[in-house]
């Protein structure tokens, strides 16, 4: 069976954003994986000294056939140093796996059917 990873912001970290209602529509797309006999999982990562550990533990955990970082991550511009942690961690500890990108929480599937 192919294997997803999907990496985006912690949705409770946004100040501002009704985190609940985001967090269930995140994990709506990730059980729609399912309903195209895709394995996925995610990770939520905030901009902190967690991110890094989290994230070593979630890409070494499979061998992931895509990792797909979210647009959360990629089009905040004061997350751009996180966004470069995450593609280079990609790169060191899942080298397997293509990189795929979401334009929102809702199309991570077809970011990824992309490259399966």
């Amino acid at each position: 069976m192919t294997s997803v990873l999907v990496i985006g912001y912690d949705p409770q970290a946004i100040p501002g954003v009704d985190g609940e209602a985001l967090r269930a529509a995140l994990d709506a797309e990730l059980a729609r994986f399912g309903e195209h006999g895709i394995d996925a999982a995610m990770t939520l990562v905030v901009f902190d000294e967690s991110a890094e550990p989290a994230l070593i533990a979630s890409l070494t955990r499979h061998p992931w056939d895509v990792v797909v970082v979210g647009g959360g991550i990629r089009k905040a511009e004061p997350l751009l140093p996180l966004f470069e942690r995450i593609v280079n961690l990609i790169h060191r500890h899942a080298p397997q796996a293509a990189v795929a990108f979401n334009t929102s929480g809702g199309d991570s599937v077809e970011a990824a059917q992309r490259w399966l």
